[in-house]
């Protein structure tokens, strides 16, 4: 059960905040039961979480189901990739989605190599977008 605490972003408390948060979110837009999609998105830079698995997150659409996985492998791969050093992550994290500042730290980050974005994200929808914010809110 979620609760209104900050967390540390990052941390696997962190991490898992952020999957319920979508796995609930993407339950409640009405997903196709014919949708299949993934999204891993991986820390370049993060460290490791657990014998084989690094910083980052598996979120999975299956039959128009949600679900998660915390940490993920070094060359794991996904419909969609997001690979973003963990400082990028961190100031994404920090602002929400209509500060102008995260447009232009988004900007300024797929164009430094900081992050990195493979594949279609709007494949899971709308609801992933107001994801952010409720991610921002709860994040330290």
């Amino acid at each position: 059960m979620l609760t209104d605490a900050k967390l540390r972003q990052g941390t696997t408390a962190w991490l898992e905040m952020v999957g319920t948060l979508m796995s609930e979110a993407a339950s409640q837009s009405g997903l196709s039961p014919e949708l299949n999609v993934s999204l891993v998105e991986r820390y370049t830079d993060g460290v490791e979480l657990s014998e084989g698995l690094v910083q980052g997150i598996r979120f999975d659409i299956i039959c128009g189901k949600p679900s998660f996985r915390i940490g993920v492998q070094p060359d794991e791969r996904g419909d969609i990739m997001i690979e973003v050093t963990a400082a990028a992550a961190r100031r994404l994290n920090l602002l929400g989605s209509a500060d102008p500042n995260y447009r232009t730290a988004s900007a300024s980050f797929l164009r430094s190599g900081e992050m990195r974005v493979n594949g279609d994200l709007s494949r899971l929808g709308g609801w992933l977008n107001a994801v952010h914010d409720r991610i921002v809110d709860r994040t330290s």
